[in-house]
């Protein structure tokens, strides 16, 4: 399966209230490739995400998620498919981890009443705990765990239902640098537990972007600046053009940095 498209935009456009937010923009991501997409506030990238996630139609052009075209599909199937990791998670309850990974397969923010996990899904869950390191956190409740905890949590979350794509909306919102540097960590290692699984990570730090990533979509008002393996993409004159500043790019240990000339 690696390499086979699984989200293809094709010209797409949105229209808010008569203002252009996407204008144009083509993307194709196949399995097992990690893309960042990198861009300003306002630039566009919720709208792009929200294509990719099964959730916003555009006004014009095409997207096809997992081969299935827009408008000849139901949306809510093809949900089931993509993992949605967002560090703003809305959960009011005091859940304990496994519980909070569990409601993946369910695909609620809440255990769903006069529902229970099978052994499967509990032997699931746990294995996946496992994985992200969170084997001794299974039974702590959500609102005592970190902010890096969670952002484990929700990954875990997200990947228990076999995702083919994953969709990681800035997942390092609100970590300081150790916990941000964990769940980069963790996000790596998804390469290597689940190399088929395509990603898309948004944000406007270059810092934030794991070692893995592959390619970049780089926008800006809308518009696509860049788009292509990640080397040729996140570089100084295309990070200054769509941040409209003169902005020196290093790469260094695979990682990369920003700073203002």
């Amino acid at each position: 399966m690696t390499g086979v498209p699984v989200i293809e935009l094709d010209e797409v456009t949105f229209r808010r209230e008569g203002k252009k937010i996407i204008d144009g923009i083509s993307l194709t991501v196949r399995a097992g490739e990690h893309w960042a997409l990198l861009g300003p506030n306002g630039a566009g990238k919720s709208t792009l995400l929200g294509f990719c996630g099964a959730v916003t139609f555009p006004t014009t052009g095409t997207v096809r998620v997992l081969g299935e075209q827009f408008g000849r599909v139901e949306l809510a199937r093809l949900r089931r498919s993509i993992g949605h990791v967002n560090p703003r998670h809305p959960l009011r309850s005091a859940l304990t981890v496994r519980e909070v990974v569990l409601t993946g397969i369910t695909a609620t923010i809440d255990t769903p009443m006069r529902w229970s996990p099978t052994p499967g899904d509990l032997a699931r869950a746990d294995a996946i705990i496992e994985t992200l390191g969170l084997s001794g956190k299974a039974e702590e409740l959500w609102p005592t765990l970190s902010q890096g905890e969670r952002g484990r949590t929700l990954i875990a979350r997200a990947l228990i239902s076999g995702p083919r794509v994953l969709l990681l909306d800035e997942p390092s919102t609100g970590l300081d640098l150790a916990a941000r540097e964990q769940l980069l960590t963790t996000i790596d290692t998804l390469d290597q537990t689940h190399p088929e699984v395509a990603s898309i990570l948004v944000t406007h730090h270059l810092e934030e972007l794991p070692t893995t990533t592959t390619h970049a979509l780089l926008i800006a008002d809308g518009h696509t600046v860049a788009a292509g393996p990640a080397p040729d993409v996140i570089t100084t004159d295309h990070v200054s053009t769509a941040f409209d500043h003169p902005i020196d790019v290093r790469y260094d240990g695979g990682r990369w940095s920003a700073r203002a000339r």
